[in-house]
């Protein structure tokens, strides 16, 4: 891999930053309403215990971002670049959550563009992890162009697996829209 999954990235109205071990607190801040994680494939996520699992993963992972709105100066959620596929050229984009009262305020779709356009720089495609049971995500999916493959089950980092739709988004679609 000749590139970083965890550059730093910005626009006029969100910074996302790499991950580290003293972002726990704002960020559980955040994951600690059982909303938040009520779509998602690990509902108990809002839990400390349960949520101190999904961050040690996202340390582990080396490439997981906190998501900071520039106008208030906080941490607003995460997401992170995994798995990347040197043989396919392909990498995923996934884990990631928003605190409640960020939602349906355009981050999301800023984040992912954000992400897109320098990881796309570097990869011929993208997958996302989505959950069956996700359907914000899903539809953030289909807002981006990303087409459903497939449905699968995936262990996420120290839980039980869980079924989740497999969305890909390839760099000349991306780069086309």
């Amino acid at each position: 891999m000749n590139f970083s999954i965890q550059q730093e990235l910005s626009n006029e109205n969100i910074i996302i930053k790499p991950l580290f071990k003293n972002d726990f607190e704002d960020l559980f801040s955040q994951a600690a309403d059982e909303e938040v994680w009520s779509q998602h494939p690990n509902k108990n996520r809002y839990k400390r215990d349960v949520f101190e699992n999904f961050f040690d993963g996202a340390m582990q992972s080396q490439g997981a971002f906190v998501i900071i709105d520039k106008a208030t100066n906080e941490i607003i959620g995460s997401t992170r670049y995994y798995d990347y596929n040197a043989e396919e050229n392909s990498i995923f984009i996934g884990y990631t959550f928003y605190g409640k009262k960020y939602w349906g305020k355009n981050y999301n779709s800023q984040v992912k563009k954000l992400m897109l356009d320098y990881i796309f720089q570097y990869v011929d495609f993208v997958n996302f992890h989505v959950g069956n049971e996700n359907f914000r995500s899903q539809r953030a999916m289909e807002k981006l162009g990303a087409k459903k493959l497939d449905e699968i089950e995936v262990a996420y980092f120290g839980e039980e697996p869980r079924t989740n739709f497999l969305y890909r988004i390839y760099k000349k679609d991306f780069l086309n829209r």
